[in-house]
């Protein structure tokens, strides 16, 4: 038996040998479709990564799958795919995501659009359409509707802010312009349930 079975392997690994398929050591290596023309004529990075801290020490990140300048103003980048953390000096960290991100290197801003979403570690989850962020200080700003749900309940408004508080070292969220709330307090137990 110990003979046997090492010799049933031997020949079925041969066979693996005479029945696989030829390769033409001639033919051309097969590549996929890119138009190499426009390759050369675009700039651009794949997966970068942007970041900065606000001066109480605030770490802002921002990642893309791709970017690129714009033609016109080469200071201005164009990112997709993008997402991105704001890890706050207390512990706690608000994460983004969004289809298309605008940066500004000169002014170190980023705008952020295309379905925007941002996830605390407070339990918040919001959504909005745009959301401008600065990369060098604690400052992240929806210029129109949002829509959130977190521990209190479901919450829309007209805009809102994440911001240094004034006077202290606390970071805060504001939401304002018709803010409307709907207190869920045991929102967590009803969804085990």
């Amino acid at each position: 038996m110990k003979i046997l079975l090492p010799l049933a392997a031997l020949g079925m690994l041969s066979t693996l040998f005479l029945i696989s398929n030829t390769i033409d050591p001639s033919a051309p290596v097969p590549s996929a479709p890119v138009d190499l023309e426009q390759r050369a004529q675009d700039l651009g990075v794949t997966r970068p990564s942007f970041a900065g801290v606000s001066g109480r020490g605030d770490q802002i990140t921002l990642r893309a799958e791709a970017a690129r300048p714009e033609r016109d103003s080469p200071h201005l980048l164009i990112a997709e795919r993008v997402n991105g953390e704001i890890g706050l000096v207390g512990g706690t960290g608000v994460r983004l995501r969004a289809a298309t991100a605008r940066l500004d290197q000169q002014t170190m801003t980023a705008s952020l659009a295309g379905g925007v979403h941002i996830t605390t570690t407070t339990g918040y989850q919001i959504d909005t359409d745009r959301l401008d962020t600065r990369l060098d200080a604690l400052h992240a700003e929806s210029p129109g509707p949002v829509t959130a749900t977190g521990p209190l309940g479901t919450l829309g408004s007209g805009r809102m802010i994440l911001r240094e508080a004034p006077g202290s070292d606390d970071a805060e969220l504001l939401f304002s312009g018709g803010v409307k709330l709907i207190y869920r307090p045991n929102i967590e137990k009803e969804q085990d349930q």
